[in-house]
């Protein structure tokens, strides 16, 4: 009966999803007041449905209710309630059902938080109520998650192994507000582009929702890198996977957005950039939503293999990246020509940098849809991975990361590198010392590696001074710095968060260490200066597993006598195992252990060690910090 309830309230909920999206159409002729109350309410109506309909899937996970199908696929009675919980999203139908609940959520939240009720704000709910239609109609009509199978089995099949882990459990819904929430960005664009706008003030009225996605999306990704990490036993962070790069990708672009927004917002030009560049973010946040359940690809990220819902999520894609094209080529003759502004500005750098995260964004699409389309075409399978990403991304991170301080320094309109030349003269030297330092205690480094040290510090460096120049006026009344708003410190603590993760890749890519041995009880490995002993192996029974674990003893330095405990577990629910990664996380480097299969009489360890590898993550919080200040700002100005 639940179920049946749960699918019933989808049905409302496209109905609720189709009134937001065309009574106000009708209604904005006669009364727009009347038009985005409608919108408003059909908004949180929505909203509320497809939270009901989501708990009631919820429930039937945490009850183990095998005659739905998506729970007898993707759930067994052994599993701990976290993962039953998890496993609601852990599947295509769940994971869309949450997509939809999300697109919901940002709708009624604009709805609600939204200051102006005019026109232009039922145009922006009018184009989130057609987003909640379409993937509504997708999940009822090719994905139902309330689906029964008759007869009932007894037992589920489980959910996958490497699924069953807590970061899995907050990482598809961090990175989903991070897509979704580039829907209001899109939903602005169009509402800007089928209409008179609000007076140019949409960039302000947009700025807030595209640092909410971005900050989520930060938070995804960098969530995604340190699960791949720890829990597939490769020991690495990145691997230029098509389902990885495709949440780069609107990274990558929303990037972008957001400092075009600023620049529109605060000089009123770059309008047309601005506008396009949420157009494009929003299409490749769909894209990865295609090459996940499309079957074009295998990933340990997909989730479906289904051509028909290939099918349709390729026509959503096409149908919603059409429309914004299309209204922008038509309107873009009428729109205001922007401002004029000198290159060496605030907006002139701004603008540079935008280009090299443009190209950026460019390089990883053809590196990822490249192989795909071969492959569609019957013109044989490539693989385009590291090497390629490499060769063109970083001669591009080397100009990007020389530029972005500059922006911050230099005024809007009109700005003079003069004024600036003797602290760019110190941040240049301090940048060159700390490099050659590093290279002569680590030995050296290939040139592109050095260029990259010199270019990530100088960043460092810049952001630095940005915050100090911040500070400049307070430095004899310390008791004032805290009436600084929290959007002064957003861009030096965003730009230095950068810094701090390209310097984590590069120590942790170029200088890590790697011992591989076929071990006997007792006998010792040695790397990075560390001694280990091998103790041998003990059956662990977990949960819904048993495990083989092995244990390492440190011999000497400061974890002298503590143990790492890699395991091999074996989940016979779901007929599979995984590799449990043990690991000693210092913030200047980790040691990394996985125990692997046996040789004769002894079993293969394997021991990495990644210097200042934690870099990457405290890179990834210091940017999403810096954009929660800056978001924090927004909010505390709103309800003053």
């Amino acid at each position: 009966m639940i179920a049946e309830l749960g699918h019933f309230i989808l049905v409302l909920s496209l109905a609720a999803a189709l009134v937001q999206a065309a009574a106000p159409v009708y209604l904005a002729r006669r009364d727009t007041g009347l038009a985005f109350q409608v919108a408003q309410r059909a908004a949180i109506v929505q909203l509320i449905l497809v939270l009901l309909a989501f708990a009631a899937l919820t429930y039937l996970f945490v009850r183990s209710d095998f005659s739905l199908a998506v729970v007898f696929a993707n759930s067994h009675v052994a599993k701990p309630l976290i993962y039953k919980i998890a496993g609601v999203w852990g599947n295509h139908e769940g994971s869309m059902l949450l997509w939809v609940v999300i697109v919901a959520a940002y709708g009624a939240a604009y709805a609600h938080f939204s200051r102006h009720k005019d026109a232009f704000a039922a145009r922006v709910l009018v184009v989130q109520g057609w987003l909640g239609v379409a993937f509504l109609a997708f999940l009822l009509f090719t994905s139902n998650p309330f689906a029964r199978l008759l007869p009932a089995p007894f037992s589920g099949q489980g959910l996958t192994p490497i699924l069953q882990d807590p970061a899995l459990a907050a990482h598809p819904p961090l990175l989903y507000a991070g897509y979704v929430g580039f829907s209001m960005a899109y939903a602005f664009a169009l509402a800007a582009l089928t209409g008179k706008d609000d007076g140019g003030n949409w960039a302000r009225r947009m700025r807030p929702w595209i640092l909410t996605a971005w900050i989520f999306l930060t938070l995804g990704i960098a969530l995604g890198s340190f699960w791949a990490y720890y829990e597939l036993g490769w020991g690495g962070f990145w691997f230029w996977d098509p389902v990885e790069n495709a949440s780069l990708m609107p990274w990558l672009a929303g990037t972008a957005l957001l400092h075009s927004a600023l620049v529109a917002e605060k000089r009123d030009t770059l309008k047309r950039w601005t506008l396009l560049l949420a157009i494009i973010t929003f299409a490749l946040s769909l894209s990865g939503t295609f090459l996940v359940r499309s079957g074009v690809l295998t990933s340990v990220h997909a989730f479906a293999n289904d051509p028909e819902r290939g099918l349709f999520i390729l026509a959503i894609l096409g149908g919603f990246t059409l429309v914004g094209f299309v209204l922008y080529g038509l309107r873009l003759p009428q729109l205001a020509p922007d401002r004029a502004f000198q290159p060496i500005s605030r907006e002139g750098m701004l603008l540079v940098n935008n280009i090299f995260l443009a190209t950026a964004t460019v390089t990883v699409f053809i590196g990822t849809i490249y192989p795909l389309i071969l492959d569609a075409l019957g013109m044989g399978k490539i693989s385009v991975g590291a090497p390629y990403f490499n060769a063109v991304f970083a001669p591009l991170t080397i100009p990007f990361a020389l530029l972005l301080p500059l922006g911050p320094l230099l005024a809007w309109r009109a700005g003079a590198v003069k004024s600036l030349k003797t602290r760019l003269l110190y941040m240049a030297g301090a940048a060159g010392l700390v490099t050659g330092a590093i290279m002569l205690a680590k030995g050296g480094a290939p040139f592109m590696v050095v260029l990259l040290f010199a270019a990530a510090l100088w960043l460092f460096f810049g952001a630095g001074l940005d915050m100090a120049q911040r500070l400049q006026p307070y430095r004899h009344r310390l008791h004032r710095f805290w009436t600084l708003p929290a959007s002064a410190f957003s861009a030096p603590m965003a730009h230095g968060g950068l810094a701090v993760m390209l310097l984590g890749i590069l120590a942790a890519t170029q200088w890590r260490e790697e011992v591989v041995v076929a071990a006997a009880p007792g006998q010792q490995i040695e790397i990075a200066g560390i001694g280990l002993r091998y103790e041998g192996l003990r059956a662990v029974d977990g949960p819904n597993y048993r495990a083989e674990q092995a244990q390492l003893t440190y011999l000497n330095g400061t974890h002298a006598g503590a143990y790492l405990r890699p395991e091999r577990r074996f989940y016979e629910a779901e007929r599979s195992q995984t590799t449990e990664a043990a690991i000693t996380t210092d913030l200047t480097g980790h040691l990394y252990a996985v125990v692997g299969e046996v040789s004769g009489d002894k079993r293969v360890i394997r021991v990495w060690y990644h210097p200042y590898v934690a870099f990457i993550w405290l890179g990834s919080l210091l940017m999403a910090l810096g954009g929660t200040f800056a978001l924090s700002t927004r909010i505390g100005r709103r309800a003053a």
